[in-house]
């Protein structure tokens, strides 16, 4: 049998719990007991503890004296907020990283086609996560440690999918269509355009307020 380090133990067991969550086999208010789920799993208490840990830094579970470990709910308030500050987040790193990407996009194109692909299929998962992967190589190419720090503590997978519900599976296509104009900014090294692009796509997808957008 392999025996997987604590640290992909804790990751493979973050996984399992968050997709839990957010496919509804866990609801809201549901308690998760660490030793049912580390007998279920066939694993120590150990890695599941700090899955916990992880979830909950992550606000997608909290722990309560006397009341155990419980699915938190994530209101619709607390999603705008975090996808107000995304977007201005992410209109600052395409100013900063349009330099880097000038004639570069391979890797942005890569992951496009691969979210369109799982739009295409109606896979909600596989979408967000390459998605997700699209918009963190951008971060990444602002070269900002602190930027990616923040955008990373924002940008959650439980965050993004919930939104991906309220969205719906038929506007998959039409959300992925709408990053390709991003693509061909940040190819032409016009940070400015780009930055607007990804702060109107967060803004028209999130539904947040349009004068956010302006």
């Amino acid at each position: 049998m392999t025996i997987l380090k604590r640290s992909s133990a804790r990751e493979h067991i973050t996984q399992i719990l968050l997709d839990r969550i957010l496919d509804g086999t866990y609801k809201p208010g549901d308690r998760l007991i660490e030793l049912q789920i580390a007998s279920e799993l066939n694993t120590s208490q150990a890695p599941v503890r700090e899955a916990f840990r992880f979830l909950e830094a992550m606000r997608v579970i909290e722990t309560e004296t006397y009341k155990g470990t419980r699915v938190r709910s994530i209101s619709a308030k607390e999603l705008e907020e975090s996808s107000q500050v995304r977007a201005a987040l992410e209109e600052l790193a395409a100013q900063l990283a349009a330099p880097h990407f000038k004639n570069k996009v391979e890797a942005l194109e890569r992951e496009s086609a691969l979210f369109m692909q799982a739009a295409v299929e109606k896979d909600v998962k596989a979408y967000s996560q390459h998605d997700i992967e699209f918009h963190r190589i951008i971060i990444a190419g602002a070269q900002n440690a602190l930027l990616l720090s923040i955008w990373n503590s924002v940008v959650l997978e439980s965050r993004f999918r919930l939104t991906l519900k309220n969205i719906g599976e038929d506007q998959l296509e039409n959300f992925g269509h709408a990053h390709l104009p991003v693509i061909e900014a940040l190819k032409k090294g016009d940070g400015k355009a780009a930055g607007k692009l990804l702060k109107n796509l967060i803004c028209k997808f999130h539904f947040l307020k349009d004068d956010l957008a302006s």
